[in-house]
């Protein structure tokens, strides 16, 4: 077994350790709510004479098969196996009890490490004798509360990943947990089971609703426990390691939840770069993105590319409709997943669509959420996108906006540059438009990086798109021309930079221009300066988030180089290597940042922002002429009618 530098194991023998105390939670605890309103819902009352229990017992190996009955309390066992009318129970039942011990003992186990690792099973055994000085109350408390927190999540996250194998499309919606207790560890799981007893018994009328109840509780503990988590002290002894538990393929990273490290199967069509015509800065960015994220090392759990400031976490393709932004991300899935396939590496493609709009109050928030974790995983490579996001997302304060729209912009704002965002290099978000003047303002300033889909644009880029999609089913000669040869990229994006020297958008243009008159050429950090609050000046939506998308563009170009083929093709020369010596390769080929990069890269963003303030304005004045022509023939048509 490898681990990395942050990694710890988690034994075997200290989760079975365990299991006795695990099982006797599942047989009967005695619990009474404190936070929770009480029972979620009422027993199910049985006619007298009518067993509350399975005649027989379950022989399933590893099952406790004593007799549970009590008076009181909570009995999940009996519970679990009681639903159903077979008296023996379902392999998914037996399943899901197996499941319910293992991931109870994993949250215990790393209760017991984070209290050996920190002394506070020193503390308790002070606190037992009533040695427990006043200057340590404080800290004694707050490692309790620590500890309770890391049980929770710890057998949330453990049920949730060993238990995603039984999951089936029935969904289940349990709203928010309430039972989450703090005190220690021990009472937090019994408040944490008496609430999932209660759901089961709203929720789960068969196997596939008691699944699904399951797996929706422990999604919503998590969430819970994780906020919860954000803060409370005492936490970074837990944060700062990864446990591994090799029996289950199974890595806790501190409050994040766990996901199987596969990748689904894809069943898109994937396009070659020679089949995107025109586009030539989004499609050579796209091209070095997927390399760049290539670079990320699984064992130190961070890319080069992010640690030296190159990196796109999330960029924003827009163009008019038909210009190639599909096409564009069948290319770039493609090259992802076929280097992934050439390094054995796990590759996992997600996309946010409208079908994630869901009616329910929150659901959409959840769905959103959903694709995020499942992208970021950093067991994974990652690449998420959202397509049509102006559909997608809400624009605050729009009216027609939906509440489950506005959930997802709400979600998204917060994982693309939110206060716990962490960017690890494994993945990258798209989010492509037609109309990117409808989408949020403050989410469209999340897009790190602006790939403009223009689409084909030349006489060449035509006479080649018009023979791709013809094939090779026609005798009809080419004529003069080289097929695809103005689809060579490395000259088309050096000329496509080039035209950035100077802004294409006309209120731009007068804002370069003026600046230019009075300061002269743009050759000094101050004079740069001067170009960007001018900019600000003519459009109060160009804030810092502006600038910082700005200089991470510039910093992109810096890493403006091909990683070679022959590194993607053969992992040993790169992708294999140490990441001490990954980062000293990549930094070899960085090039210094110029003055004309910055420029470029200025007024490339800035005409982005003034194309959409013109289209949102343009759009808005036609609305306005559409509205007063028919209140105009409304007043002719009711004159009339006089």
């Amino acid at each position: 077994m490898t681990l990395s530098a942050n990694q710890m194991e988690l034994r075997e023998d200290d989760i079975q350790a365990h299991y006795d105390a695990a099982m006797a939670m599942l047989d009967g605890l005695d619990h009474t709510p404190r936070l929770a309103r009480g029972a979620k819902a009422p027993a199910a009352e049985r006619s007298s004479g009518i067993g509350t229990r399975r005649r027989f017992r379950s022989t399933t190996p590893g099952l406790v098969t004593r007799s549970t009955a009590r008076p009181e309390g909570v009995h999940l066992l009996g519970r679990i196996e009681a639903l159903g009318d077979d008296p023996l129970i379902s392999p998914a039942q037996a399943t899901l009890l197996r499941v319910l011990r293992r991931a109870l003992a994993i949250g215990l186990a790393l209760a017991e490490a984070y209290s050996d690792a920190t002394g506070l099973a020193a503390l308790k055994k002070t606190n037992f004798r009533g040695a427990l000085g006043d200057d340590k109350r404080t800290l004694f408390t707050e490692q309790l509360v620590a500890e309770a927190l890391i049980a929770l999540h710890g057998f949330a996250n453990a049920l949730s990943f060993l238990l995603a194998d039984q999951a089936s499309e029935t969904t289940v919606e349990i709203g928010e947990v309430e039972e989450v207790l703090t005190d220690n560890a021990p009472l937090a799981l019994h408040g944490a089971l008496w609430e999932l007893d209660q759901d089961i018994a709203q929720h789960s009328t068969d196997t596939a609703h008691l699944i699904a109840t399951v797996l929706a509780y422990a999604e919503q503990l998590m969430e819970k426990v994780s906020l919860r988590a954000q803060t409370a002290p005492q936490l970074d002894a837990f944060t700062q390691a990864a446990y591994r538990i090799d029996a289950d393929d199974l890595t806790i990273q501190g409050f994040t939840p766990a996901s199987r490290a596969t990748g689904q199967t894809l069943t898109m069509q994937f396009k070659k770069p020679h089949e995107v015509v025109g586009n030539h800065i989004a499609k050579y960015q796209a091209q070095r993105l997927a390399k760049m994220l290539m670079a990320y090392d699984f064992d130190r759990r961070l890319n080069p590319f992010a640690d030296l400031g190159g990196f796109i976490f999330t960029f924003m393709g827009d163009g008019a409709p038909g210009t190639g932004k599909t096409t564009l991300i069948q290319m770039m899935a493609g090259l992802i997943h076929d280097y992934c396939q050439i390094a054995g590496y796990p590759f996992r493609y997600q996309n946010l669509s409208t079908e994630n709009i869901d009616s329910y109050q929150g659901k959409s928030g959840q769905n959103a959420k959903a694709f995020i974790n499942t992208v970021i995983d950093p067991s994974v490579i990652g690449f998420g996108t959202v397509d049509d996001i102006d559909q997608l997302a809400g624009k605050r304060g729009d009216r027609q906006s939906s509440a489950g729209q506005l959930e997802i912009t709400a979600v998204l704002m917060e994982s693309f540059a939110g206060a716990n965002t962490v960017i690890r290099g494994n993945c990258t978000f798209g989010m492509f438009s037609n109309y990117p003047e409808n989408v949020d303002d403050a989410l469209r300033q999340r897009a790190g990086a602006r790939f403009l889909v223009d689409g084909p644009q030349t006489r060449e880029d035509y006479i080649d798109i018009l023979s791709l999609l013809m094939g090779r089913s026609h005798d009809i000669p080419v004529g003069t021309h080289e097929l695809f040869a103005a689809q060579e990229i490395k000259s088309a994006v050096t000329a496509s930079f080039a035209s950035h020297n100077r802004p294409q958008e006309d209120g731009l243009l007068k804002v370069f221009d003026q600046v230019h008159s009075d300061v002269g050429a743009l050759d000094t950090v101050a004079k740069l300066g001067t170009y960007l609050k001018a900019i600000q000046e003519a459009d109060e939506r160009f804030t810092g988030r502006a600038i910082k998308n700005i200089t991470d563009a510039v910093k992109v170009r810096a890493m403006d180089f091909e990683l070679p083929d022959e590194w993607m093709e053969e992992p040993e020369l790169f992708l294999f290597q140490p990441y001490d010596r990954k980062r000293a390769m990549i930094e070899e080929l960085r090039q210094p940042i110029t003055t004309e990069m910055v420029i470029q890269e200025i007024n490339r963003y800035a005409d982005s922002e003034f194309r959409y303030a013109d289209k949102s304005d343009e759009v808005a004045i036609e609305d306005a002429v559409r509205d007063m022509a028919r209140m105009e023939e409304a007043r002719r048509r009711y004159g009339d009618s006089q």
